[in-house]
This record gives structure tokens, C-alpha cells and sequence, in this order.
């Protein structure tokens, strides 16, 4: 059983920082996708990035968030990190860790991820 769990939320100022990691387990698939998505009260979740070891390059939803996160991956370690830089009060969210294993190309869509982390909260104060 595929099991991820998230560390590092917390709160924060606006412009500050924080690192989310998240720990995989329960998995020997070379091929997967990881990504980070991200709930704020009232909206539906979102994709904001996502690896896949089936993919040249990471993606992100939007330039905005390309700007400021930056996601990686140790394979080795099965851990999957986001450095949030610049955060802003909009960026206040759960934010989840996701995983499709077995992945076989770039997958974005939120019903592709077949396994779930319990969400850490992010909290940015202006």
C-alpha cells in the first residue's frame, strides 16, 4: 500500500517561506507521478506542481507558481519537496501531497492520483 506523508506547513508572513516535503512509501515502480495540490477554504483543490519520472520536466499550473515554487524529487529517497518562496495570503491552502503509481506519461488532472497524503496547512499572513 502506497502511503505519503507531509511534513513541514505552517504559518507565516507574507514574502516569507516554507518548505513542504513528503515521504513515499509502500512502492518499487520506477514509473510514478508525484505532485502538490492545494485546497484554500471554498475553492475545489488545484494542482499547483507535479514530477513524473516519465517526464523531461516538471510541471506547474501556472507561471505565477513557477516563479515562486519549485518542486523536487530524490529518487533514492522517495521524497518529494516544495520550496514555496515569496508566499502570499493566497497561497493560504491545505496543501496535499499526491502520487499515481504506476504512472506511463505527464499526468496533471487530480483524478489521475490514485494515492493521497492527509494535507499539511499553509497559512500566509499579510
Amino acid at each position: 500500500q502506497v502511503r505519503l506523508v507531509e511534513s513541514g506547513g505552517g504559518s507565516v508572513q507574507a514574502g516569507g517561506s516554507l518548505r513542504l516535503s513528503c515521504a513515499a512509501s509502500g512502492y518499487t515502480e520506477s514509473r510514478y507521478c508525484m505532485g502538490w495540490f492545494r485546497q484554500a477554504p471554498g475553492n475545489e483543490r488545484e494542482a499547483v506542481t507535479i514530477f513524473c519520472t516519465t517526464a523531461n520536466k516538471p510541471y506547474y499550473a501556472d507561471d505565477s507558481l513557477k516563479d515562486r515554487f519549485t518542486i523536487s524529487h530524490d529518487n533514492a529517497k522517495k521524497t518529494l519537496s516544495l520550496q514555496m518562496n515569496s508566499l502570499k495570503p493566497e497561497d493560504t491552502a491545505l496543501y496535499y501531497c499526491a502520487a499515481k503509481v504506476p504512472a506511463s506519461a505527464l499526468y496533471v488532472r487530480e483524478s489521475s492520483f490514485n494515492y493521497w497524503g492527509q494535507g499539511i496547512q499553509v497559512t500566509v499572513s499579510s
